[in-house]
């Protein structure tokens, strides 16, 4: 089957910069920017991998037939995977949702905890600019990955394909207080949430890990 040249053309995602990073940025456990950026570019070269493959089987890339929720959950795991191949402080938290995604290495049995509070980095992956979303108000380091990229809607809307990239990284120590606890009514179907505040955005937002020059360009503060 004949390739579409077109195909292939929106499936390198582009890949960051070191240059990018904040070299003040402070990340526990011994996490550097150098780890994150690697663990970052490792998502990139992922993706490229899979979408030239699909491309050339005539399939659709995985941003485009994969839900945008789970995309963007995609993205968190793969960075909580793989983090730790460059970070010796942390690891993976072995536990099924347990909280945080990442521990200290080496100080839980198992590398598992249920609930071990601030004592690791929740991580998130987000298409949004603010307004991040958890599950539970808590206290927790919270590191978010803010990309943007198609989504399966976008033919039907008419909106013109775009290559993945990642816009921004921020992470903080944020509080119960910095969360606020969205609930649902008894007929919604909809996932019970706790969004950041204000409050918790400018912590993370004084503290940003990387942001992409278009994001640093941008005069419009997000």
């Amino acid at each position: 089957m004949q390739r579409n040249p077109a195909d292939l053309a929106f499936c390198a995602p582009e890949r960051p910069s070191i240059r990018d990073f904040n070299a003040e940025a402070r990340i526990p456990f011994g996490v550097s920017i150098e780890h994150v950026c690697q663990a970052m570019v490792d998502f990139t070269d992922f993706l490229e991998t899979v979408n030239t493959e699909l491309a050339r089987k005539q399939m659709a890339r995985l941003e485009d037939m994969l839900m945008p929720a789970g995309f963007s959950s995609m993205v968190g795991e793969f960075i909580v995977s793989n983090l730790p191949k460059h970070c010796p402080g942390i690891v993976k938290n072995n536990y099924h949702n347990g909280h945080p995604d990442l521990l200290p290495a080496g100080r839980y049995a198992g590398d598992a905890a249920q609930q071990a509070g601030s004592d690791g980095i929740e991580v998130k992956g987000s298409r949004y600019l603010k307004a991040w979303q958890g599950h539970n108000p808590e206290d927790a380091w919270l590191m978010v990955f803010i990309f943007e990229s198609s989504r399966p809607s976008d033919a039907l809307k008419g909106r013109e394909r775009i290559c993945f990239r990642f816009l921004g990284v921020y992470g903080a120590q944020l509080q119960k207080v910095d969360w606020q606890f969205a609930g649902r009514s008894q007929m919604s179907r909809r996932t019970i949430t706790a969004t950041v505040l204000p409050s918790g955005f400018e912590k993370m937002k004084q503290n940003w890990i990387y942001e992409a020059p278009i994001q640093r360009s941008n005069s419009k503060p997000i």
